[in-house]
């Protein structure tokens, strides 16, 4: 299927689970208690997936990596191109620095549970101007990347539609939108939040203007495997365009690099000490390391506004600054 690397083999094969998990509940709804917890965590496989392809494209010819957009849109929950202006040219550019449209620390640096959990709403707020303006510049000077654009759009809305309808049609009103809702709603929403999680829980109090403690990473072994390697955020960052399978090497070059704080072994034991020990023992809870992103070593005023991008097509990795 001209792959560019054989680990993506397991790519597609999540990718080919997540319609058989969503279907079967659709087939029957009493799996649904079963079987959408899985669907869920497989949104947000489709969420790190899209991720990935649109940093190293999947496939080696450009037909198949827009069909492959097109299918992870659905499972994830939105248009996959929207990576492209507000993370691959945007957060990988400023690094949660002043530009950013994914700050974490936007209204406080203050790290706990509820700025932690409120992140999802902030952060999709902010990143609409990017999106936006990369549509516009699109539009006005890239008419191939505007028609996969609106193609991305039409096919999302259009699908999930259709499966909405198909839903009503087997079940009727009442039930059809619930098994569509546990079938698909509530594992995008899941995802989609859940990504943005991650972003948040991978810069909150490390620093942003220092060469190797700019990002928090993950080394556990499960989690990595479950996540196609995107625990190991700080290698990502450095390599961006580098291939999801090649980050463990890239990893261990860097990890002695970076403060130990900002390299974990447990991601599930970081979020236990951070959300339900911090509250009761502040031992617990992260601390800033070096400067903070609305510290500019220049002592300037760090400015809120997102930076501007430019109408480039998915696979473009702007340079950290």
């Amino acid at each position: 299927m001209s792959l560019r690397y054989s680990a993506d083999y397991r790519t597609l094969l999540w990718c080919l689970f997540m319609p058989v998990v969503a279907m079967a509940q659709y087939v029957n709804p009493a799996l649904i208690p079963y079987l959408s917890p899985i669907g869920c965590y497989l949104a947000l496989s489709a969420g790190v997936i899209a991720h990935n392809h649109n940093h190293c494209p999947t496939f080696k010819s450009r037909k198949l990596n827009f069909l492959m957009s097109l299918w992870l849109a659905h499972f994830y929950g939105y248009p996959t191109f929207a990576w492209v202006p507000t993370h691959n040219l945007n957060h990988h550019k400023y690094v949660n620095k002043p530009g950013d449209a994914t700050i974490t620390w936007r209204y406080t640096n203050k790290h706990n549970w509820w700025v932690a959990f409120t992140y999802f709403f902030v952060s999709s707020y902010w990143q609409s101007d990017p999106i936006k303006q990369y549509i516009r510049k699109a539009r006005q000077s890239n008419p191939t990347l505007y028609r996969q654009i609106i193609t991305q759009y039409v096919s999302w809305a259009g699908l999930h539609l259709a499966m909405l309808g198909v839903a009503i049609a087997w079940h009727g009103l009442g039930r059809g939108i619930m098994v569509w809702s546990f079938a698909f709603l509530i594992p995008a929403l899941f995802a989609l939040w859940t990504i943005m999680f991650f972003n948040y829980i991978q810069h909150v109090h490390a620093d942003p203007w220092s060469e190797n403690d700019h990002s928090r990473s993950f080394d556990g072994k499960l989690i990595n495997f479950l996540l196609f390697n995107n625990g190991l955020h700080a290698a990502h960052h450095e390599v961006a365009g580098a291939h999801w399978s090649t980050l463990p090497e890239l990893h261990a070059k860097l990890a002695p690099k970076i403060n130990p704080e900002l390299n974990q072994s447990s991601f599930f034991g970081w979020c236990f000490r951070n959300y339900v020990l911090a509250p009761f023992f502040p031992q617990y809870g992260t601390k800033q390391i070096g400067r903070a992103g609305f510290e500019p070593p220049t002592g300037e005023e760090a400015q809120l506004e997102s930076a501007d991008v430019d109408a480039l097509e998915s696979g473009i990795n702007a340079a950290r600054t």
